[in-house]
């Protein structure tokens, strides 16, 4: 992707997230990115093409990271450390991606959804696996429950953030931490 895209795309995602979707004309991203609305479609199809690039594109890099840190980590302990603070990391840096992934999923073309699905589950699996791992006595479905639920404090980041980053973050490390028996 070039960063003149990402850019945009960063630009779309702090607005959508302000906003939503439809509350966001092609006019109204365009005046945000220094161009008119039609320059828009010079990198990018339609608005929904937008938003499918910018969920699609952060579930594939959480799924890729998530499996490069399990691939680099010493045992399922480190892994799971590794995990967490990628996905705090993520959390915090991406906050506007998570309110649009939440708000806006219905608007994804589908596509796009379904990708963005099939990339999901790939993710919770790589952490189902650690967790079972790490607690072998769980069964599959239950490690992907704790995954899921994990997730769910990690990714209330965005609403309850009410610290400063690296406040936060120490937040998220213990709390995630805790919940997994790594404390």
């Amino acid at each position: 992707m070039t960063p003149r895209r990402q850019q945009i795309l960063d630009i779309a995602a702090e607005l959508f997230a302000a906003r939503g979707f439809h509350g966001v004309s092609v006019a109204e991203l365009g005046s945000a990115c220094g161009i008119s609305g039609p320059a828009l479609y010079k990198h990018f199809e339609s608005k929904d093409a937008m938003l499918a690039e910018m969920l699609v594109s952060i579930s594939e890099t959480l799924l890729t990271e998530g499996r490069s840190r399990v691939a680099t980590a010493d045992g399922a302990r480190q892994a799971l450390v590794a995990l967490v603070e990628w996905h705090i990391e993520f959390a915090i840096e991406h906050r506007a991606l998570i309110v649009v992934q939440d708000r806006d999923w219905s608007s994804l073309p589908d596509a796009a959804r379904e990708r963005v699905r099939a990339l999901q589950r790939a993710y919770v699996d790589v952490w189902a696996t650690q967790v079972r791992r790490f607690h072998p006595e769980l069964s599959p479905e239950t490690s992907r429950t704790r995954a899921h639920v994990l997730f769910g404090l990690l990714n209330s980041t965005p609403h309850s953030g009410r610290l400063p980053d690296p406040q936060m973050h120490d937040v998220l490390r213990d709390m995630a931490h805790g919940a997994l028996g790594l404390a």
